[in-house]
């Protein structure tokens, strides 16, 4: 049990440290961030039933991460638009950030792959060429094969008559 715990934090660790190497998910997180705080403020100024600025961050970010856990809940038509947009928000980022993620574990996959495909594609011309001789020499067999024949014909021709 250890074992499999210590191995899946070694992975989790490599996802990490892939994903840092990404600025594509500092961007996303920073635009998350920002968006969440500047509709969070948004809600708290338009709508009456958002009370303070921590209940309209907390409402734009439990709409974006659809949670929606319910106990802030904007009533106001404006609150509900920002609201909506919100939403539509949240499933383009978390499609990208799952996009994202998906390229970084395949990536590396791909990359291990690749080393396999190279080793295959070397295998593969050393076996053409080797094929290569073999019909090389079973093409110089062959010709010698039918000027033995030849000889032999015109030998059995000349014993004949």
């Amino acid at each position: 049990m250890l074992l499999i715990f210590t191995e899946a934090l070694g992975l989790v660790k490599n996802l990490f440290n892939d994903l840092r190497t990404k600025p594509i998910v500092i961007y996303l997180l920073t635009l998350a961030l920002t968006v969440t705080i500047v509709s969070g403020f948004m809600l708290y100024v338009i709508d009456p039933d958002v009370h303070s600025l921590f209940d309209g961050i907390w409402s734009a970010w439990a709409t974006i991460t659809h949670v929606g856990f319910g106990d802030v809940v904007p009533t106001s038509f404006f609150g509900r638009l920002l609201s909506a947009m919100l939403i539509l928000f949240g499933l383009v980022l978390f499609s990208f950030f799952t996009a994202i993620l998906s390229v970084t574990l395949i990536g590396k996959d791909m990359s291990v792959w690749g080393l396999d495909v190279r080793q295959i594609e070397q295998n593969t011309s050393h076996i053409e060429t080797e094929e290569n001789k073999v019909l090389h020499e079973l093409e110089r067999l062959h010709k010698r094969m039918s000027a033995l024949e030849k000889k032999l014909s015109s030998s059995t021709e000349k014993d004949n008559k």
